[in-house]
């Protein structure tokens, strides 16, 4: 079993889940992120059988978004630059363990994409909804069909029952 840590969440990733915190990579941060002006990347990247799953988390229940409209389009660029992080440091890494997880991961049969959005439970005028997840759902859908045509917008309440994994904070 394995925990990661992003913000006040915790996240349990079950055996035989094998999970990583892909920003935290030393290929990421010394080799990948300064290419192209600057890439960006999702949080976490976790394998599950024939399936790379590209998870990116927001946590909005302490610190409100000044540009909601836009954060599909900033999970699509991170999508994008994790892969193409992913496919460079399956042949690039010095980090062995980072070059082995980059390969399996490019290998997948599947990738899935998945936004883990925490939102006040109790909106109101001081603290309302930062997003719609539905509204968000179809952006994300229009911008990664290639890459996932059904990506997926959830928060620890409302995991799916094949995300294995779990998530508490």
């Amino acid at each position: 079993m394995q925990e990661l840590v992003e913000g006040t969440l915790t996240f349990t990733f079950p055996d035989p889940l094998k999970a990583q915190q892909y920003d935290d990579w030393s290929f990421y941060r010394n080799q990948f992120n300064s290419a192209f002006g600057g890439t960006k990347a999702v949080d976490f990247i976790c394998l599950d059988q024939q399936c790379t799953w590209l998870i990116e988390v927001k946590d909005y229940r302490a610190h409100q978004r000044t540009k909601p409209s836009e954060l599909g389009d900033e999970v699509a660029a991170k999508v994008r630059d994790t892969l193409a992080g992913l496919v460079a440091a399956s042949c690039n890494a010095n980090d062995l363990d980072e070059r082995r997880f980059a390969e399996k991961a490019v290998k997948s049969k599947r990738l899935r994409v998945v936004l883990h959005i925490e939102q006040p439970q109790r909106p109101s005028k001081l603290r309302p909804q930062v997003v719609n997840p539905t509204d968000l759902v179809m952006k994300m859908k229009q911008l990664l069909r290639a890459v996932d045509a059904h990506p997926l917008v959830v928060s620890q309440h409302n995991l799916k029952p094949y995300m294995r994994w779990h998530v508490k904070g």
